[in-house]
């Protein structure tokens, strides 16, 4: 059975104008003919930038664009309506809707609390500065635009185990509330303890907050109805809450697909981190990316055989969402590490027309995008993102012939190829990965295949390549390109 082939259907740099939900139900029929099985839609609901918000520093949890809240009703995306209609114009074309679920932190709060706050050593968290003192911070969030409609839970600072500062976001101090000594016990050992990451930090030990997200998450599921849940920046926050959370979502959908964002380029951290959440969901391969963007700024240097190693779909195939980019790694941001343009195309390969993982293709790559910001230089930059040359075929091929068996020829350090055949269905395809030199791979599809003629179905080559009597071909590759090699006919069916 074909595993689950997602896309990420936003960007950091969207427009302001409220048509992403629109969007989707748009394009709903055209992802599946692409053959998406589900759709990664951004945080729904209000961030404290109110419309112009990409969503992650959430506000409101319970405003999916229905309230007058920080400027807006609407969220950058659009309205509840917009997004509900989108999610059942997904389903109506067999794609499963993924919320993504923020809840490590909120921003934007209503109103200021004094409260005994302790100043933070950055290079080691747990160490704590000085003694407590009284600071005055923007820690209570009483959602005035909402009133009370759907809950009446207001959020004050002994919901929070730490707080940025209000006039200087780069500085944040820890909370003395009673429901535990210093930062809770998270997973991830960066500056002794990375609970913290931005806002104000959820204080997940409190029952009363416990309560209410999961309150909250059954609310959810209830009105938006969708099928799949990723979860974000899951490294600075419990899994004791985060499994228990699970289970109640499980409990209305037990089908519920889950994803997990744990961005670390160290594999073991990634083994670790699923063995303490007893491999209830899958995470993305944050180091196979890192392979991808090494291998595309070293060029012919790079060894392709090398190219999976060190990553989760080695080592965990069943547990790996594989990507080539996403909104975290593209152009001017945070974690930014774009793949050169050239290697794209090989990373789809490399992810799609394989057995193994769950691949998420990036909303550029299908539909372009084009945006300004500032870069980590102070200076302004102008980002053109193309859609990538290949993927559209790559996606067909999956979708209608991405089985049986596969067969490995990663032989050479800079030409590497495989090769899945299905003599059931009387199918095959061979995929030719070069980051050199116009080459060539000598691969078997098997003797039934003999005399029969192979085209490129990215159409980089224009040759028919025809299979010898013992099955048996060599086929070609442009420098630094990718060529998937199937049976004529398989061609002319793509193309219908």
């Amino acid at each position: 059975m074909l595993n689950n082939t997602l896309i990420q259907f936003f960007h950091w740099y969207l427009p302001n104008d409220g048509t992403l939900w629109n969007k989707v139900a748009e394009q709903a029929d055209y992802l599946s003919h692409l053959g998406i099985t589900m759709a990664w839609l951004p945080p729904a609901y209000k961030p404290c930038e109110g419309g112009a918000g990409v969503g992650y520093g959430v506000y409101d949890l319970y405003d999916l664009g229905e309230f007058d809240q920080k400027g807006s009703v609407a969220t950058k995306y659009g309205n509840r309506d917009q997004y509900l209609k989108a999610i059942q114009a997904l389903k109506d074309h067999h794609i499963k809707p993924m919320a993504d679920i923020v809840l490590n932190h909120k921003c934007g709060g209503d109103e200021t609390e004094t409260i005994k706050v302790q100043d933070v050593d950055p290079n080691n968290r747990n160490n704590l500065l000085g003694e407590p003192y009284d600071r005055e911070v923007m820690s209570r969030f009483t959602f005035p635009g909402r009133q009370g409609k759907y809950s009446d839970f207001i959020w004050d600072f002994t919901c929070f185990s730490g707080i940025d500062d209000f006039n200087d976001y780069s500085k944040f101090y820890y909370i003395h509330n009673e429901h535990g000594e210093g930062w809770e016990d998270v997973e991830s050992k960066e500056f002794g303890n990375f609970d913290y990451l931005l806002g104000a930090d959820v204080e997940f030990r409190n029952p009363h907050v416990k309560a209410e997200l999961n309150k909250w998450g059954k609310w959810y599921l209830e009105t938006a109805k969708f099928e799949g849940m990723r979860f974000d920046a899951v490294k600075h926050f419990s899994t004791t809450f985060l499994k228990e959370f699970i289970w109640i979502m499980k409990e209305q959908y037990p089908d519920m697909y889950i994803i997990a964002e744990y961005w670390t380029y160290n594999l073991e951290e990634l083994l670790h981190y699923l063995e303490s959440i007893e491999y209830s969901f899958k995470l993305f391969d944050a180091p196979l990316h890192n392979n991808f963007y090494t291998a595309s700024m070293q060029g012919n240097e790079y060894d392709l055989r090398q190219i999976f190693d060190g990553s989760l779909l080695q080592a965990q195939p069943h547990f790996a969402i594989t990507f080539v980019e996403n909104h975290d790694t593209q152009p001017l941001q945070s974690l930014e590490s774009p793949v050169d343009f050239w290697f794209k195309p090989l990373g789809y390969a490399l992810i799609l027309l394989r057995e193994q993982g769950d691949p998420c293709v990036f909303y550029p790559t299908i539909f372009g995008a084009e945006y300004e910001d500032k870069g980590k230089d102070g200076a302004d930059h102008h980002v053109i993102l193309a859609p990538v040359h290949g993927v559209y075929e790559m996606l067909l091929v999956r979708k209608k012939y991405n089985h049986g068996m596969l067969k490995d020829y990663f032989d050479h350090p800079n030409t590497i190829g495989w090769v899945r055949v299905n003599e059931e269905t009387h199918t095959a395809f061979a995929v030719v990965i070069s980051n050199g030199y116009n080459s060539y791979k000598a691969m078997e599809v098997g003797s039934v295949f003999a005399n029969h003629q192979f085209v490129d179905a990215l159409k980089s080559r224009e040759d028919e390549i025809t299979i010898d009597e013992n099955g048996w071909a060599n086929f070609p590759v442009n420098d630094q390109s990718v060529a998937v090699w199937v049976l004529k006919e398989m061609r002319d069916e793509l193309e219908n």
